[in-house]
C-alpha cells in the first residue's frame, strides 16, 4: 500500500519527541465524575466500536478498584450486566483539577463518524517495549515492536476507520533516540481499540540497490510479527484484487474455549495415514451441499469430517493456510495473469491464518476463531491436523519484478538470501524470485516464534517444510551440515510434540532424500518412493530389486542411528504432479492452460496411459486404469513407512492431465463430491477398506525395520532386468494372532502362476484382495477361502492372501 505525498500529509503525524503522558481530556457531559484518586473508582461510558467501523454499538465500562486489577494484565477484565458487555480500559489522563483518573474517550452513536471519532480520541504515545515484537497488549496500551537492522527511519500508520478510507488515521513518526532498542523500533500507544484497528509501517534506510537495500517510505508494510492480517474479505473477488495487507489485533474478545474434555489426538507416527488437502479445495464446489457462506472454509471443513473419518485416515496435511494473496499472478500483464493461486506457496505473513478462509467474508478475526474450531472439530474426532509450511521464500518476488508488501522493505539484507555481487541480487532456491535467509539469526527466531505461535495458540501437531533444504543453506546458499534453524526447531521444548516432515529437496539442486539433518526425529518425504513405486507397477525393466526396497521400509535411506520406518513419508501421489487417475491416463502432461507454452511442471511424471492419452470409452483400457490405481494403493498401504494419499484419490479426481494446477480455483482443483457419490461403493470403498487393513493388522506400520525373520521374499531371480513379478510373505512372529501375509505384484502384460508357500499350520489362505476383480470383490473383508497351491495373478494386477484358521 503507497502512500502519496497528499495523503502523508492528510493524516495527523505524531512526532514521539511531541508527544506528552500528561495530556488533559476534557470529559463529555454524560461522564463527568466527581473527583476521585486514580487508585478508587471512575465511572465512564465507551464508545468506540469494538470492531473498528462497525454500526455505533456503545460499550458500557464501569470502573473497578485497582486493588481488584491483580496484577498489570494483557487482557481486559469483563463481565456481564445487564446483558452488556462490561470493561474497563486502563487508560491515564488527567481532569481539569489535575488529578488522575482512568478515563476513555466517549464516541456515541451521533459520534460514529471518522470525523467524530478523530475528535474524541486523544492518543497518548511513550516509549513502549522492545519486547515481544509485533503488537501486544499491556496495562497501560498496545505496544508496538519492529525488527530492523538497517532502517535509519520507522513511522507507525494506525488506521482506525477500516473500510472508510485507505489514509491512515495516524501516523506516528519514532524518534530513533527514545524508541530504539539494538535493532528494535518500539513504541506504547495509549487510548487505542483493543480490538478493529488495522496497522503498518513505513520504513526508509540506505539507498542504493547495488548495496542490496530496498527501502520505499511511500510504501505501507506488513509487520512481520501481526498475528491477524486484513485484506480483501472475499477469496477471488478480483474488484478488490490489488488491496493491500495490514496487522491487525485483537485483544478484546474472549480467548477460544477449548473444552474442559477437549484433548489432542496424539497419533502415534508408525500408525499415521496422512490425508494431504486444500481447505479451500475440499468444500468449495457446490457438490459439496455446504451452505454457500462456508463453501471454501474452515467450517466448511468442519461439516466433512465424517467423510475423513469413513475413509480412515489418521491426520490432515493441510496446503497453506498463512496469509497469502490468491491473485500475486494478476499484478501485472504477464502469461499467468489469468490464474488465481489456490495452494497458497506463497506466503505474506508466517503468524496470521488464512483470513480468505473464513465464512461469509468474516475476516482476521473470524478467520483465526474458525480454524480454532476445525482444528478442535478435527482433534475431537481423533484426527491429527498438520500444517504445510513455507520458510523458503515470501511473496515478494524477485528483482526484476518486486512485489513490496512486508520483509523486503523492512530489512532486504537480513530477511532474504543476497548477493551484492550479482546484478540479480537476490538468490533463487525456490524457483519463486527469492529465497528466505532461513538460517540468520533473526530469521531463525522468527520461524520458531511463528511454530510456536501456531503449536500454542492454534493446537496444530505437526508441520511439514515445503522445500526443506533451503533450511540446509547458510546466509551465502552454501549447505550446512547441522543448520542452525533445523537444530533450533529439533531441539525446541514447545515443538517437542510435533511431528516434523521435511520435503527434502529445492529448485537449486540440493537433493536430500535419505540425508536431510534430522536428530533421529525428522521425517522426510520420500521422493525415491513415488518414482520407484509407479515405474515398476507400470512395468518399467530393472525396478523389481528398488520396488521392493521401498516396500519393506527403504531401508537403504532411513536404517540409520535411531531412524525408524515411519521416518519415510511413502506417497504416489503429492499436490503437485498428476493426480492418481491422471498418472494411469496420460503419458504426457497437457499444462497449456497455465499459459507457459508447456513448460511448467515436471517432465518426468513415470506415467502411463494404458494405451489411450486422456478420457476414452475403451472399456479394456478403462479396466487397465482401474486395476492401476487399486494396485497403487495396495502397495501404499502394505509398504512399511508412513502413508500418504491425496484428496480426491479416493475417487479418481482427474486435472486432464494438468500436473501443475496451482493457477485454477476451479473444478480442476475442487473436490467434486458428486463423482465420489458416483465411486463410493468402488474405487471408494477399496481405498476405505485398504486403509482399515493399514491401521488394523500389526504386521504393517512397524516400530522397526524388517528382518529376515519379519519377511520372505518368493525370488530366485532379482538380478534379472525382465522380470516384473514381486512377491513376499510377512510373517506374525511375535505378533501371535495376527496371521501371516502373502501379497504379489504382477507388472508384466500376462498372467502369471505363483506358486503359494504353504501357510502355517492350523491355517489355511484367505484371499483378502485381487486387484483383478471387480468391486466388490476386489477387497473381501475377512477373506474369500479355498485358495489353492497356486494363484493365477493376471496382468497388471496385484493380490493379498491371509494366513487364518
Amino acid at each position: 500500500m503507497a502512500l502519496n505525498a497528499t495523503q502523508l500529509s492528510s493524516a495527523r503525524c505524531i512526532p514521539f519527541h511531541k508527544t506528552s503522558n500528561n495530556r488533559n481530556v476534557k470529559l463529555p457531559e454524560k461522564s463527568r465524575l466527581a473527583s476521585t484518586s486514580y487508585r478508587s473508582v471512575s465511572m465512564m461510558s465507551r464508545g468506540c466500536v469494538a470492531g473498528g467501523g462497525g454500526g455505533g454499538e456503545r460499550l458500557f465500562a464501569v470502573g473497578i478498584m485497582m486493588k481488584q486489577l491483580k496484577q498489570a494484565t494483557t487482557k481486559l477484565f469483563r463481565k456481564q450486566r445487564s446483558g452488556r458487555r462490561v470493561v474497563l480500559l486502563t487508560t491515564k489522563a488527567t481532569n481539569g483539577s489535575g488529578q488522575m483518573l482512568v478515563v476513555d474517550a466517549l464516541v456515541d452513536e451521533q459520534h460514529n463518524t471518522e470525523q467524530g471519532r478523530r475528535q474524541q480520541q486523544q492518543f497518548v504515545v511513550s516509549r513502549g517495549h522492545p519486547s515481544p515484537l509485533g503488537a501486544s497488549p499491556t496495562d497501560k496500551g498496545i505496544n508496538f515492536a519492529l525488527f530492523s537492522e538497517h532502517a535509519t527511519a520507522v513511522s507507525l500508520c494506525l488506521y482506525l476507520d477500516a473500510g472508510i478510507t485507505d489514509q491512515p488515521t495516524e501516523v506516528v513518526v519514532l524518534d530513533p533516540e527514545k524508541n530504539k532498542t539494538g535493532n528494535v523500533w518500539h513504541l506504547l500507544v495509549e487510548n487505542l481499540p483493543w480490538k478493529g484497528v488495522l496497522y503498518g509501517y513505513l520504513v526508509d534506510g540506505p539507498k542504493g540497490w547495488e548495496k542490496g537495500h530496498r527501502f520505499d517510505p511511500t510504501k505501507v508494510l506488513l509487520d512481520p510479527y501481526a498475528k491477524l492480517v486484513e485484506g480483501r474479505r472475499v477469496f477471488g473477488d478480483a474488484e478488490h484484487k490489488l488491496s493491500g495487507f495490514l496487522g491487525t489485533y485483537d485483544f478484546f474478545s474472549e480467548e477460544f474455549d477449548w473444552g474442559e474434555e477437549y484433548k489432542l489426538p496424539s497419533i502415534a507416527e508408525k500408525d499415521q495415514v496422512i490425508y494431504e488437502m486444500n481447505v479451500r479445495a475440499f468444500t468449495a464446489d457446490k457438490s459439496s451441499e455446504v451452505e454457500s457462506s462456508a463453501q471454501g472454509s474452515y467450517l466448511g471443513l468442519i461439516q466433512k469430517i465424517p467423510h475423513l473419518l469413513e475413509l480412515g485416515i489418521t491426520s490432515v496435511e493441510l496446503l497453506p493456510v498463512f496469509e497469502f494473496d490468491e491473485f500475486e499472478f494478476q499484478r501485472r500483464p504477464n502469461p499467468r495473469d489469468h490464474m488465481v493461486n489456490t495452494w497458497g506457496y506463497s506466503t505474506i505473513n508466517f503468524f496470521a491464518p488464512m483470513s480468505r478462509y473464513a465464512s461469509n467474508g468474516g475476516g482476521a478475526v473470524a478467520a483465526s476463531n474458525e480454524l480454532k474450531q476445525m482444528v478442535h472439530a478435527l482433534h475431537n474426532a481423533g484426527i491429527e491436523v498438520i500444517l504445510d509450511v513455507v520458510y523458503n521464500h515470501t511473496n515478494e518476488g524477485d528483482d526484476r519484478f518486486p512485489y513490496l508488501t512486508s520483509f523486503r522493505g523492512i530489512d532486504n539484507l537480513v530477511y532474504y538470501m543476497v548477493d551484492v555481487n550479482n546484478y540479480k541480487q537476490l538468490s533463487d532456491y525456490s524457483g519463486c524470485g527469492n529465497t528466505l535467509n532461513c538460517n540468520h539469526p533473526v530469521v531463525v527466531q522468527l520461524i520458531l516464534d511463528s511454530l510456536r505461535h501456531w503449536v500454542t495458540e492454534y493446537h496444530v501437531d505437526g508441520f511439514r517444510f515445503d522445500l526443506a533444504s533451503i533450511l540446509c543453506r547458510g546466509i551465502d546458499g552454501a549447505p550446512l551440515a547441522r543448520p542452525p534453524v533445523v537444530r533450533a526447531i529439533t531441539q525446541d521444548p514447545i515443538l517437542e510434540r510435533c511431528k516434523l516432515i521435511a520435503e527434502p529437496w529445492d529448485c537449486g539442486g540440493l537433493y536430500l532424500v535419505g540425508k536431510f539433518p534430522n536428530w533421529d526425529r525428522w521425517a522426510e518425504w520420500n521422493g525415491k518412493y513415488r518414482d520407484d513405486v509407479r515405474r515398476f507397477i507400470k512395468g518399467d525393466t530393472g525396478m523389481k530389486g528398488a520396488f521392493a526396497t521401498r516396500l519393506s521400509g527403504s531401508a537403504d535411506l532411513y536404517q540409520v542411528n535411531q531412524r525408524k520406518p515411519f521416518h519415510g513419508i511413502n506417497f504416489v501421489i503429492a499436490h503437485d504432479g498428476f493426480t492418481l487417475y491422471d498418472l494411469v491416463a496420460y503419458n504426457s502432461k497437457h499444462n497449456e492452460a497455465n499459459g507457459e507454452g508447456g513448460q511448467d511442471g515436471s517432465n518426468d511424471n513415470f506415467s502411463w496411459n494404458c494405451g489411450v492419452e486422456g478420457e476414452t470409452n475403451e472399456a479394456a483400457v478403462n479396466a487397465i486404469r482401474e486395476r492401476q490405481v487399486r494396485n497403487f494403493q495396495l502397495a501404499l498401504m502394505l509398504s512399511q513407512g508412513t502413508p500418504m494419499i491425496l484428496m480426491g484419490d479416493e475417487y479418481g479426481h482427474t486435472r486432464n492431465g494438468n500436473n501443475n494446477s496451482y493457477g485454477f480455483d476451479t473444478d480442476i482443483n475442487h473436490f467434486q463430491w458428486s463423482q465420489l457419490e458416483e465411486k463410493r461403493q468402488s474405487q471408494f470403498r477399496f481405498f476405505a477398506m485398504t486403509i482399515k487393513l493399514r491401521r488394523e493388522h500389526p504386521l504393517l506400520g512397524r516400530q522397526s525395520f524388517l528382518t529376515n525373520a519379519d519377511i520372505t521374499w518368493h525370488e530366485h531371480n532379482w538380478d534379472n532386468p525382465e522380470s516384473r513379478f514381486l512377491a513376499f510373505t510377512l510373517h506374525e512372529g511375535s505378533h501371535s494372532g495376527c496371521g501371516d501375509l502373502f501379497a504379489a505384484f504382477n507388472a508384466h502384460t500376462y498372467f502369471v502362476k505363483a506358486a503359494l508357500p504353504t501357510p502355517p499350520p492350523g491355517r489355511q489362505w484367505f484371499r483378502v484382495v485381487d486387484t483383478n476383480l471387480p468391486s466388490p470383490d476386489d477387497f473381501c473383508d475377512g477373506g474369500v477361502p479355498g485358495v489353492e497351491n497356486h494363484y493365477n495373478v493376471a496382468p497388471f494386477s496385484s493380490i493379498l492372501l491371509h494366513a487364518k484358521p
